[in-house]
C-alpha cells in the first residue's frame, strides 16, 4: 500500500528532471555553507526555502496545463497590480523600490511575473491561434512591455531584462517572423544613445566599469575584480571546500548570493564549474524535450519559455561573475541563497512537469 501511494503521489513527477535539479540544489547547498562562514542556520534557511518550493512544484505537476491556463489573467492582473502597489507604496531598499509589505512579511512582485508574464502570453496565443496574424504579435507585445516597463522603474534591470527574455521566447515559439526579430535587433543597436540617456548613472557605471573595472577598483569595479581573483586563483581542481580564500577573508562581496559562482570557483576549480554547467545542460535539454513534445500549442510555448529562461538566467549570472556581462543583480538559479527565486524556479519546473506527464491525456 505504501509503495502505491509513493508511485501515486510521484505519477506526475519527471524523475529526470527532478533528479538534476536536486544534484544541483544539494551542490548549492555545500557551496552556501562554505560562503557564508560555515553558517548551519542560513544553511537550515536555505533548506526550508527548498523544501517549500518542492512542496509548490508537486502541486503545479499535478495539476493539468489546460487549468494552469485558467490562471493566466488573474495571475497576471494580480501581478501589474502589486507592481503598481510597489510603484506607490513600495518600500525603497539601496535606491529602489522592489518589495511590498503585506503586513506578515514582504514580497518581491517582479518575481511572481517570471511565470506570471509568459503564462499570460501562452495562453492568448493558445486562444488566438485559429487567426493568429502580426497584430495579435503587437498586442502580445504590449503585455510584455507593461510589466517590464514598471519594473525598470524600480529600476531593476536584471530582473526586467529576464522577464522580457521570457516573452520574447514566447514570442519566438509561436512564430515571430525573423525578419521581425531582425528588424527589432536593428531598432535596439539605433535607440543605444536613447537607451543610454535614460540610464541611471550606477547602470552607465557598471557597464563603463565592464570594459575597465581597474578604472574604479575600490568601488564600482571591485565585485568584478573580486570575483575574477576568486575563479582564476582557483584553478583546474580548485583550492578545496571550505578553503577559498576570497570568500573566508571577505575580499569577495555577497558571496552567498549574486556572486556565489565565484566561491564555487575558487573552491572546487574549473572541474567543479563544469559540472555545475553539466548539470544546468542536463536541465535546459530535459525542458527542451518536454517542449518539442508537447501537445499543444500552449504547452509547448510555456515549456520552451521556462527551459531557455532558465538557461538565460544562468548565463547572466556566470557572464556576470565571470565578468563577460555587466553586475545587474541576477543570482545563480537553484544556488544562491532566497526563497523567493526557488519557489519562482520550482513553480517553473512544476509547470514543464505538468506538461511532460499531462501529454497523454490532452488530445494532440
Amino acid at each position: 500500500m505504501i509503495r502505491q501511494l509513493m508511485l501515486r503521489l510521484g505519477s506526475h513527477i519527471d524523475g529526470f528532471l527532478l533528479a538534476a535539479i536536486s544534484a544541483v540544489m544539494l551542490y548549492g547547498l555545500l557551496v552556501l555553507y562554505s560562503a557564508t562562514g560555515q553558517d548551519f542556520e542560513r544553511v537550515s534557511s536555505q533548506m526550508v526555502n527548498i523544501a517549500v518550493a518542492l512542496a509548490i512544484m508537486w502541486i503545479l505537476a499535478n495539476i493539468p496545463p489546460q487549468h494552469l491556463l485558467r490562471l493566466a489573467i488573474p495571475a497576471y492582473v494580480l501581478g501589474l497590480v502589486l507592481l503598481i502597489g510597489v510603484a506607490l507604496f513600495g518600500e525603497v531598499s539601496h535606491g529602489a523600490r522592489r518589495w511590498l509589505s503585506i503586513g506578515v512579511g514582504r514580497i518581491q512582485p517582479s518575481e511572481f511575473m517570471k511565470i506570471a508574464v509568459p503564462m499570460m502570453l501562452a495562453w492568448y496565443f493558445d486562444f488566438r491561434q485559429a487567426t493568429l496574424r502580426i497584430k495579435d504579435f503587437a498586442l502580445a507585445a504590449l503585455l510584455l512591455v507593461v510589466p517590464v516597463g514598471l519594473i525598470v522603474r524600480q529600476p531593476d534591470l536584471g530582473t526586467a531584462l529576464l522577464i522580457a527574455a521570457s516573452g520574447f521566447y514566447v514570442l519566438f515559439f509561436a512564430g515571430l517572423s525573423w525578419k521581425i526579430i531582425v528588424g527589432l535587433i536593428a531598432a535596439g543597436a539605433a535607440s543605444t544613445p536613447v537607451l543610454w540617456s535614460l540610464m541611471h548613472d550606477y547602470q552607465r557605471q557598471r557597464i563603463l566599469t565592464l570594459f575597465d573595472p581597474t578604472q574604479d577598483p575600490l568601488g564600482a569595479g571591485y565585485h568584478i575584480i573580486q570575483s575574477t581573483i576568486a575563479l582564476g586563483s582557483g584553478g583546474f581542481e580548485g583550492k578545496g571546500w571550505l578553503r577559498g580564500s576570497q570568500a573566508h577573508l571577505d575580499f569577495l562581496p555577497e558571496r552567498h548570493t549574486d556572486f556565489i559562482f565565484a566561491v564555487l570557483g575558487e573552491e572546487f576549480g574549473m572541474l567543479g564549474s563544469l559540472l555545475l554547467l553539466l548539470l544546468f545542460s542536463i536541465i535546459i535539454g530535459r525542458g527542451l524535450v518536454i517542449a518539442s513534445n508537447a501537445t499543444t500549442l500552449s504547452g509547448r510555448l510555456l515549456a520552451g519559455s521556462i527551459t531557455l529562461t532558465f538557461a538565460t538566467y544562468a548565463f547572466v549570472n556566470i557572464g556576470m561573475v565571470s565578468g563577460i556581462l555587466p553586475v545587474v543583480g541576477v543570482p545563480l538559479p537553484l544556488v544562491s541563497y532566497g526563497g523567493t527565486s526557488m519557489v519562482t524556479l520550482l513553480l517553473g519546473f512544476g509547470i514543464l512537469m505538468s506538461v511532460q506527464t499531462h501529454r497523454k491525456l490532452v488530445k494532440s
